[in-house]
C-alpha cells in the first residue's frame, strides 16, 4: 500500500496552511488556517472493508514546564511523547483520496463536533482536548483534525506522521468519545496493510531535527 499528500512532500517542511499555529514575529505564534491535509492512497489489499487515518506527532515534550515560556527553551534532547492530531475511522472501502480542507477548515474554540464525519466516517477526539482542558476560552472535546502547533520555543523540529490503515472490518469497534490510543488498540488484529507519509513543522525559527 502507498500513500502520498499533495499538501506536503514526504520528509519535507509542511506549509502553515495545514497547521493550527504559525510563527509570528511579534507574539511568537498566531493562529493559522488549520486545513486538513490532502491524502491519497493506492494498492489496498483484497478484503479491505474500511480505512482509518491517524495523524500524530511523536516529538511532543514529555514535560511541559518550559513550553511557551518567555526566557526559556524546550531542549531538543528532552524525551518526547505522542500527540494525536487526527483520528478518523470507518472510511468506506471505496475511498482512496481526501481533499485538502475536506475535514477541517479553520479553528473552532471548544472543538469541532463529533463523532460524525464526512463520507459516513467517524472522528475521534484529538489531543487538543487534553491540552486545552484548563483553558476556559478553549476547553472542550476536539473532534477531527486540528493541525500542528509545536511550542514556539521548542528547539526540536517536529514530525507529523499520517498513516492510512486498511482494515478487515466495516466498522471499528470503538464507540462514543474515542481517542487515538483507543483506535490503535481496536485495530489490533484487523490491519491488512498500512502506509505512512510524514511532514516536518516548527514555529521556533532555529528548530532542528533530533533523530
Amino acid at each position: 500500500m502507498k500513500v502520498h499528500s499533495n499538501s506536503f512532500e514526504d520528509g519535507e517542511r509542511m506549509p502553515a496552511g495545514i497547521a493550527f499555529g504559525k510563527f509570528d514575529p511579534d507574539s511568537h505564534i498566531a493562529l493559522s488556517d488549520n486545513r486538513s491535509p490532502h491524502l491519497a492512497w493506492a494498492d489496498a489489499p483484497a478484503g479491505t472493508k474500511s480505512f482509518a487515518v491517524v495523524m500524530h506527532d511523536p516529538d511532543v515534550p514529555s514535560v511541559g514546564d518550559d513550553v511557551n515560556q518567555e526566557g526559556h527553551k524546550v531542549s531538543a534532547d528532552l524525551p518526547r511523547v505522542d500527540f494525536f492530531h487526527w483520528v478518523l475511522v470507518d472510511l468506506p472501502a471505496g475511498t482512496h483520496e481526501l481533499a485538502e480542507g475536506e475535514f477541517s477548515t479553520g479553528i473552532t474554540p471548544h472543538g469541532k463536533e463529533g463523532p460524525g464525519a464526512p463520507r459516513g466516517a467517524r472522528h475521534g477526539v484529538n489531543d487538543y482536548t487534553g491540552w486545552f482542558a484548563g483553558d476556559d476560552d478553549m476547553k472542550g472535546d476536539y473532534y477531527g483534525y486540528d493541525g500542528p502547533c509545536p511550542p514556539w520555543n521548542d528547539e526540536r523540529l517536529h514530525r507529523y506522521v499520517a498513516t492510512v490503515y486498511a482494515l478487515d472490518v466495516d466498522k471499528l469497534p470503538v464507540d462514543g468519545r474515542f481517542t487515538g490510543a483507543d483506535v490503535r488498540a481496536a485495530m489490533k488484529g484487523h490491519i491488512l496493510a498500512e502506509a505512512s507519509t510524514s511532514g516536518l513543522y516548527a514555529i521556533y525559527p532555529d528548530a532542528r531535527p533530533a533523530w
